[in-house]
């Protein structure tokens, strides 16, 4: 059985949900209620996320299952080959994927990525390096990509 948690972020209120299988969601609202228990199999979900925040981890090693269509499981995959501080353009990701044509398909599934931060949607930028297309609102892309503090934003791929 699924089970949720809320904690405090420099963002916002964290939802974490997942069960033994794996972390299924992680978004974050503007309000709500914080956890004052952590379901055992969330917390380590809750841990690197603070870590995460307090500059200590770069890399999330959560079990993850998300949900999600065949194709949008390997657009999530391709996100999470997005090292820390890069950033690529929707273009890139879908070249990578290999269907240029697919590019709105791409960016769609990039929207409903359902586990924010840990698969890094907001590390894909436009074309021209415009902070575009981020359902967590763009001051929290920004934000995250300011904390992720890259040296120079550059396209991996």
């Amino acid at each position: 059985m699924e089970q949720t948690a809320y904690i405090q972020s420099p963002l916002g209120i964290t939802t974490i949900v997942g069960d033994e299988d794996g972390i299924s969601v992680i978004s974050v609202t503007k309000e709500g209620q914080v956890s004052v228990e952590i379901p055992e199999v969330l917390q380590e979900a809750v841990v690197q996320l603070q870590e995460y925040f307090e500059g200590k981890r770069i890399d999330f090693t959560l079990k993850l299952n998300p949900k999600g269509t065949e194709f949008q499981q390997k657009v999530w995959k391709s996100l999470l080959e997005i090292p820390y501080g890069k950033t690529v353009s929707y273009m890139d990701q879908t070249k990578k994927l290999g269907d240029v044509k697919a590019i709105r398909a791409v960016a769609s599934a990039n929207g409903k990525n359902p586990l924010w931060i840990v698969v890094p949607c907001h590390r894909v930028i436009g074309t021209d390096g415009s902070l575009t297309g981020y359902a967590g609102e763009i001051w929290r892309k920004k934000w995250l990509l300011e904390h992720e503090n890259p040296v120079k934003q550059q396209s991996l791929f």
